[in-house]
């Protein structure tokens, strides 16, 4: 399974319906999970090594959890259910202890000392708590009612041997490898890690700590698109700044489809003179603008360069962080091989006030104090301290809306993100 690769995406893979001008949020998404697959091979790896890898492969028990019925506590076990009222038992010799099964069968009406996690030997099928006993010389003294198999594990019933344990696409988790080694997997089939590289261009940027000329600003997209790509668990490769000249675009594209798998690219992906981006992916036969309606946000540019592709966000730096994690985040992970997920959002009251007109959807930078949801002071897409601020998005529908304080809105926090 080593170096296995899907097929190439199709040219025509974000080509839009006929007539379509402007798409809705939805609409974009669904577009995006139905006609993008995984584009990274496989490889095999021990667990040691494949926390935050996707399943390239359903992981398979090669043996139940728990392999035997067990104890679930310390106490003495014996045959059957007993009755209400007294009950005195004599012990066996020995006991059953987790990894030190007892030797043997329990013959009936006699009880055994079994510690938590023991298997159950043949002969034991109840067992009772030892706070529950009174212990004498070569007996015990308890109460009943007691149930068959009361304080018991039945062997598989965590886990049946031969049954899927995770789903293809998942991406595992640190609880995910406990599973996995419970029911006697070492190693498991994944993705090769996406490899995400991300360029920034314009004339009028320049890199943060240098001086800055007239009319210059800093990067803030490069290094915020870099870290949600890692955060994300992919690998980045920085291809850093291009300035708008078209022969250094298309170069720096060059050298990012042999680096990597996918491109993102912040500036430059409208219509104007300097959308570069935009012009160069048209000229090469792969480029499509979606208008979506949202905001903050413009056109998206998607299309393919070499065969990979690329996600043309815009160059605000609060424009380009949501369209990042609202449409390039879910991309990214189905090319990495990923399940798609929606984002874990909650209502929440509102702690403050908007009328919003119909036609697009919005988000808002937000945060919760005291149980209510806050909104930065701006909605200005140009204020980046507001995405500091913020610990998440509020989600206003496509639909008009007055919202007032203690109005229940859609809160989505980074996290729900997977940031």
């Amino acid at each position: 399974m080593t170096g296995l690769k899907p097929p190439p995406l199709r040219n025509d893979c974000f080509a839009l319906p006929a007539g379509v001008e402007w798409t809705p949020v939805d609409a974009a998404l669904d577009m995006l999970r139905d006609r993008l697959g995984p584009v990274t091979g496989v490889e095999r790896r021990p667990l040691a090594q494949a926390l935050g890898a996707v399943l390239a492969v359903d992981a398979v028990a090669r043996r139940a959890s728990p392999p035997q019925a067990n104890s679930a506590v310390d106490g003495y076990g014996f045959a059957g259910a007993v009755p209400e009222g007294a009950h005195v038992m004599p012990l066996a010799d020995g006991r059953a202890a987790a990894g030190v099964p007892f030797d043997g069968v329990l013959p009936t009406g006699r009880a055994l000392r079994v510690l938590t996690g023991a298997a159950l030997p043949e002969g034991v099928e109840t067992v009772i708590l030892e706070e529950d006993v009174t212990l004498g010389d070569g007996e015990i003294a308890f109460r009943g009612p007691l149930k068959r198999g009361a304080n018991t594990r039945k062997a598989g019933e965590d886990v049946a041997a031969g049954a899927v344990v995770l789903p293809v696409g998942r991406r595992l988790t640190p609880a995910d490898l406990a599973l996995l080694s419970s029911v006697g997997i070492a190693e498991v089939a994944v993705r090769v890690t996406l490899r995400v590289a991300i360029l920034s261009t314009g004339d009028e940027l320049t890199e943060p700590g240098a001086e800055a000329g007239p009319g210059q600003i800093y990067d803030a997209n490069r290094p915020m698109l870099c870290a949600l790509a890692q955060r994300l668990g992919y690998r980045v490769c920085d291809m850093g700044r291009v300035p708008d000249d078209r022969a250094a675009l298309r170069a720096t594209l060059d050298r990012a489809a042999q680096e990597a798998d996918v491109i993102l690219t912040s500036g430059g992906a409208s219509a104007g003179d300097e959308d570069h981006v935009s012009a160069l992916l048209r000229e090469a036969g792969a480029m499509q603008q979606w208008r979506i309606a949202l905001k903050p946000g413009r056109p998206l540019a998607l299309g393919l360069w070499q065969g990979k592709p690329v996600f043309g966000l815009p160059g605000n730096p609060v424009a380009a962080m949501v369209c990042a994690i609202i449409f390039a985040r879910p991309a990214l992970a189905v090319l990495a091989g990923e399940a798609w997920a929606e984002p874990q959002g909650f209502d929440l009251p509102a702690g403050f006030e908007k009328r919003k007109k119909p036609g697009r959807r919005e988000y808002l930078r937000a945060r919760v104090r005291a149980g209510r949801v806050e909104v930065f002071a701006s909605e200005g897409s140009g204020r980046v301290s507001g995405l500091s601020w913020a610990e998440g998005l509020v989600e206003i529908g496509d639909d008009g809306r007055h919202i007032r304080p203690g109005d229940l809105v859609r809160f989505i926090p980074y996290g729900g993100f997977g940031l």
